[in-house]
């Protein structure tokens, strides 16, 4: 097992990371910025280190620095977290030129499976279905005459994209050149790669994604759906797993595709495979995640799995200790993102100082937090305050402990706003509770 172990990652996450080695006996240590001198996450690791200022890119983007602390403090491994440098594959692979163990796919797999365009020509050679579009990266003129054959609305997709960023819908041709344009300059911006690719737009479609592990002995398991179709500006609201009105066989059908497509890419850790269902109910591959997801939670509520440890073991090289006949699925977990967003500015960044921060307890309920009193919420990073997630024996019975949860929610401070009574209000709107939701619900509202 890893004896140290160094996070590259701030808020909930580090948080949650730093917990499993506790649990695990395994020695954390946290990298931050200045302005997370006294976070959560410093406070609870067993060492911390200031690598640079707040701006991102000088400190938690910063691979030299973080490479730096981790050769000073003579780690084993790095967690990379969600986000930041966690699907980066060039850091993965200065992680093994250091010998330092990376937790998550090795390089090469992350860097054909961070590229969107290689990673839709290889799950399409293992049986994966694909939206009809460009496999390759186009050209504008190109991408505007496959968009008019395919059919509007299309989706335009930066190859290095993610996180709900370097996309853009468009509905008719005349909208094309602008919406092309816009997001090759963003893609370039953001992800210094403006190559791009297109395809068919569903407007009605549920988002669900497979969650997967791997070890290095050629074991993969798949650990059932997670329903992320509640979503404003391609950001997830809501999280839940089982996927609703979904029948059994069709999930077993998605989980079957995604084992296959980690197979062929030799995927290593955990992982997820993200697949859109139409109407008629046939599932589509978008994208898979390299890295653990936000919303790992309702998996971990309905497998009784911590996914942290599961990642920790199998980089550690142990075989993974169960196979697919043994995973079960119990009850139904949904997770809420309380983030500190203004919903009524259209999801508006609300910072500030929290007077208050009381969250929610109680019976399977649990809170991923790395806000307490006092906490200034930066500016310069995501908005996410906490995870609210509840377990139940059915759907209707989580909805109502995460109604009473969020309920609990009590975060103030001069200028903050949350996205907690917002929840509430979908939870109670008659569509989602009848799981009639889809991925434009928001927008509906």
């Amino acid at each position: 097992m890893i004896g140290s172990l160094l996070v590259a990652n701030r808020g909930e996450i580090a948080v949650r990371v730093i917990r499993t080695c506790a649990e695990l006996g395994i020695r954390s240590v946290v990298v931050h910025s200045s302005a997370d001198r006294d976070s959560t996450a410093v406070r609870l690791a067993d060492e911390a280190v200031q690598i640079g200022p707040p701006a991102v890119k000088d400190s938690y983007l910063n691979i030299p620095a973080v490479i730096e602390a981790a050769r000073g403090r003579a780690v084993d491994a790095i967690h990379p977290g969600y986000g930041f440098l966690s699907e980066n594959a060039d850091f993965a692979e200065v992680c093994e030129a250091e010998g330092i163990t990376f937790v998550g796919p090795p390089a090469k797999v992350m860097a054909q499976l961070g590229d969107k365009s290689s990673a839709r020509s290889l799950m399409a050679g293992a049986g994966l279905p694909l939206l009809p579009g460009s496999r390759d990266p186009l050209g504008a003129a190109e991408a505007a005459a496959l968009a008019g054959e395919i059919g509007y609305p299309v989706i335009v997709k930066a190859v290095a994209g993610g996180g709900g960023r370097g996309m853009a819908v468009v509905r008719s041709a005349a909208e094309f050149p602008r919406a092309w344009a816009q997001t090759r300059a963003a893609a370039q911006a953001v992800f210094g790669d403006g190559r791009l690719y297109v395809e068919r737009y569903l407007d009605s479609a549920r988002h669900v994604e497979i969650q997967v592990l791997a070890d290095r002995h050629g074991a993969v398991v798949h650990l059932g759906a997670r329903d992320c179709s509640l979503q404003r500006r391609h950001q997830k609201l809501v999280e839940e797993s089982p996927a609703p009105l979904l029948p059994p066989e069709l999930i077993e059908e998605m989980g079957a595709a995604a084992v296959r497509g980690a197979e062929a890419a030799g995927y290593v850790g955990a992982g997820t495979f993200e697949f859109l269902v139409d109407a008629d109910r046939r599932f589509f591959f978008m994208e898979v995640n390299c890295r653990l997801q936000v919303e790992h939670p309702v998996t971990e509520a309905v497998t009784g799995l911590d996914l942290v440890r599961e990642q920790l073991r199998v980089a550690a090289g142990e075989p993974l200790g169960f196979t697919q006949g043994d995973v079960r699925l119990t009850g139904a977990a949904l997770e809420c993102r309380v983030n500190a967003e203004d919903p009524a500015r259209d999801f508006a960044p609300a910072p500030g100082v929290l007077d208050e921060c009381r969250l929610p307890a109680g019976p399977f309920t649990r809170v991923d937090t790395h806000a307490f009193p006092g906490y200034r919420v930066p500016a310069l990073y995501d908005s996410l305050l906490a995870k609210v997630i509840v377990w139940a024996p059915d759907r209707d019975a989580a909805i109502a402990r995460m109604r009473r949860a969020l309920g609990e929610v009590e975060v103030r401070g001069p200028g903050v706003a949350t996205t907690a009574e917002f929840l509430r209000d979908v939870l109670d709107h008659p569509r989602f509770r009848a799981a009639g939701h889809d991925t434009a619900f928001v927008e509906s509202l």
